[in-house]
């Protein structure tokens, strides 16, 4: 006899999956919360709190539903644990959504990125690779010229990899290290190009001085003349892309 659809053995009815997703977001506050990571940006707890006006206590019971229902996943950089959308297909499924219920909608909902000293913000090193408003736009220019796949896993692909030996961008040696990895960036709040990719990059331009430390050093990087030649040149990006 042919289990029915309770049966542990059959799993959740697609009818009841569906209704658990959907009930997952038939709530204003988690609603609030997925248009906010709508804009493509990682946020902790506490910054949802905020944007959201909810207190603390209550916003930890929204966010185990989101991520119980898979629309949200955690992601941990250094001692923070930030909250974004899980995937490309939820994003666009969410937007969707949003655009269907919000008919004169043109855009996700807009919230402030976290404030930084301006240098810092524009250009500086993270660990060993690019961040700030330039690591993501060399990181979004990768993706665009099909150099860089990003929707989950970040990975090089065979342009890409033919992208970095024709740059100069050497990718042997450092044992098992990645040849790319994404690091969430602390200012703009989305994932930017690391692994080796992206260090042996930023080598490379601190090497040919298309960026410099400022006098008085720290992370923080400007871009030359020289450097605003050799990204536009590699990836067509104009000053404009982290000014």
């Amino acid at each position: 006899m042919r289990p029915g659809p309770e049966s542990p053995s059959c799993g959740p009815a697609p009818a009841a999956l569906l209704a658990a997703f959907a009930a997952a977001l038939a709530d204003e506050t988690r609603a609030a919360i997925c248009m906010t990571l709508l804009e493509g940006r990682a946020w902790t707890a506490g910054e949802l709190a905020r944007i959201t006006s909810v207190a603390p206590s209550t916003i930890s019971g929204h966010l185990t539903r989101l991520l119980d229902a898979g629309i949200c996943v955690t992601e941990r950089q250094g001692r923070h644990s930030y909250v974004r959308i899980a995937d490309g297909a939820t994003a666009r499924l969410l937007d969707d959504l949003a655009s269907h219920a919000i008919p004169d909608r043109d855009a996700a909902h807009a919230v402030p990125v976290v404030a930084a000293p301006d240098p810092l913000a524009r250009a500086r090193t993270c660990y060993d690779h690019f961040a700030g408003r330039l690591g993501m736009a060399v990181t979004d220019a990768m993706e665009r010229r099909g150099l860089l796949r990003t929707e989950d896993v970040f990975e090089l692909t065979e342009a890409g990899r033919d992208w970095c030996a024709e740059a100069g961008i050497g990718l042997g040696g450092e044992g098992r290290r990645r040849l790319a990895s994404s690091c969430l960036d602390w200012t703009e709040r989305r994932r930017h190009l690391g692994g080796l990719a992206g260090a042996r990059l930023c080598a490379r331009a601190l090497e040919e001085q298309w960026v410099v430390r400022p006098t008085g050093g720290g992370r923080a990087l400007e871009v030359t003349d020289a450097g605003e030649r050799a990204f536009g040149e590699l990836l067509g990006l104009t000053a404009d892309a982290w000014s």
